[in-house]
């Protein structure tokens, strides 16, 4: 797998060239739409979620699952609206926008939330998939990951997003292959599909989201559907690692079918991951690998069940090893080449000299060399925490929940200026922050159980990770209609930075006064 992603990124870097930094960071924006689905896929669905949703499932039951609707809910959204902004203004990094809707201060707050964010994430993503080799072949971690992460600066510094979305197609169908492969064999040597799921009824693991209005409700109606509709757009609509595929589609048409391939992409994954979940619930609902120290960390559930299944099938396990890499690398390489883009458009042209097209190709490759270089040594940080799905989740929520409210007004609320929405983002990460660091500090100190939430840990903190994203948003949308009352000159927008709806409300009601 590595020599073949390897081959990709020779091949684009020296044989199909890039002429411009328009063909490296977008690919000339004439990308092929089932690609760029097949690289969506591939960068969302990433170690994190091959090995976690089988340990959510297996540890929680299939309420998780239900967060699906959010996904649905997310897809309508952004397609109506986030898209068509966005692709009819041609950016390269979706920060520009803040720019053009608000100011220089907004992009830069923006493009900084960003770059916190990938850069918290990328480590647990080269992570995962070296506990699984670890479990796999009793290989250290830290001599896999550097493995992984120089393979993968090489392509992407190499052949750019044409490198990045072609590696990603061949990552994705490894990864489904392997997973497909062990839920068949797994299932079969259970006793059959009938047996998982009795088992996991019997255990009350097959089981549906409460109707409930608690918000510590870890899933319920209102946290996998308000909640995780909230998290689904922060994580897609205002995350460039994503956007930047959406955008580099010649036709909007193109990039609203993106939308929908993609989500019929991750369901597909999701559920397969869910149920390889149930699988090993099945598998060791009498034994628990965890508490018989069979794993030495929850996440290692998935690569134990491989290796009980599959071991005596010379090179299977080898499989699903490069699933899992597979998983990594279209992440790791996708959020490599949108820091790229970001310290390009967004860090470097707003306050320095222009660059020569040579010297922007040196910049940009630096750029993944050395963001590649800092999440290898960010693994040592990652493997002191905890479960990395709702780790993941909770940090991924807090700080694109505020970017999410800020985006949002931009293109629903004419009425929000700059220091309005600034200031509502800053008050809402600072606020979203505080209460997923609680929350986090709560359940490493063991006064947060999901079974039981105690006492002593303030109600705030102990509200579900699926709320975090709507409570930065929400936070920061308040605070800046509050400061929109203030006395400020009026500055009028073009009507292309709106959605397409508010335009035409914002042009009924110019004709309405005009005949007035």
């Amino acid at each position: 797998m590595l020599s073949i992603c390897g081959g990709i990124g020779i091949y684009f870097g020296f044989f199909k060239k890039q002429n411009s930094t328009q063909d490296y960071l977008m690919g000339g924006r004439n990308m092929k739409l089932i690609p760029v689905c097949f690289s969506l896929v591939a960068t969302f669905i990433s170690g994190i979620s091959l090995l976690g949703t089988p340990t959510e499932l297996y540890i929680y039951g299939t309420s998780y699952i239900f967060s699906f609707i959010g996904a649905i809910m997310m897809s309508i959204i952004i397609s109506q609206t986030f898209i068509p902004v966005l692709h009819d203004l041609q950016l390269t990094s979706a920060y520009e926008y803040l720019e053009l809707r608000y100011d220089k201060r907004t992009r830069l707050f923006g493009s900084v939330l960003f770059s916190v964010y990938l850069m918290a994430w990328l480590p647990i993503v080269i992570y995962v998939p070296a506990l699984a080799f670890n479990q796999v072949t009793g290989v250290n971690i830290h001599i896999v990951t550097p493995i992984v992460c120089v393979v993968c600066i090489f392509y992407t510094s190499l052949g750019g997003l044409r490198a990045v979305v072609w590696t990603d197609v061949i990552q994705t169908i490894v990864m489904i292959g392997a997973m497909v492969l062990i839920i068949i064999k797994g299932t079969i040597i259970v006793g059959g599909f009938e047996e998982v799921m009795v088992k996991n009824w019997n255990s009350d693991r097959i089981e549906f989201p409460v109707l409930s209005w608690d918000m510590t409700e870890r899933h319920s109606i209102l946290s996998v559907t308000i909640g995780s509709t909230f998290y689904w757009v922060g994580l897609i609509a205002v995350n460039q690692s994503m956007m930047q595929r959406f955008l580099a589609l010649r036709e909007l048409k193109s990039s609203k079918r993106a939308v929908w391939g993609f989500l019929v992409g991750v369901l597909l994954v999701v559920f397969i991951c869910g149920y390889s979940g149930l699988l090993a619930f099945a598998r060791y609902h009498d034994c628990d690998p965890v508490n018989s120290k069979l794993v030495l960390a929850k996440d290692q559930l998935l690569p134990l069940l491989v290796m009980d299944i599959l071991g005596d099938w010379n090179g299977l396990p080898g499989l699903f090893v490069a699933g899992v890499f597979s998983a990594a690398l279209s992440s790791l390489s996708t959020g490599l080449n949108s820091m790229s883009a970001v310290v390009l458009e967004d860090f470097w042209k707003p306050f320095f000299r222009p660059l020569t097209d040579k010297e922007t190709q040196v910049l940009v490759r630096t750029v993944v060399v050395v963001l590649g270089a800092i999440c290898v040594g960010l693994v040592f940080v990652v493997e002191k925490l905890g479960s990395v799905l709702q780790l993941t989740m909770s940090l991924s929520s807090a700080s694109m929940g505020p970017l999410a409210g800020i985006f949002s007004m931009g293109i629903f609320l004419p009425f929000i200026d700059s220091t309005s929405a600034l200031s509502g983002g800053a008050v809402g990460l600072a606020s979203a922050w505080w209460v997923a660091a609680h929350s986090q500090l709560a359940q490493a100190q063991g006064f947060l159980r999901f079974e039981e939430k105690q006492r002593e840990v303030s109600y705030l903190y102990r509200i579900s990770y699926l709320w975090f994203t709507a409570f930065g948003c929400t936070v920061t949308v308040i605070v800046a209609c509050l400061l929109s009352f203030r006395k400020y000159p009026k500055v009028q927008s073009d009507l292309q930075l709106f959605a397409p709806f508010v335009r035409s409300l914002i042009k009924r009601k110019s004709v309405i006064k005009i005949q007035l």
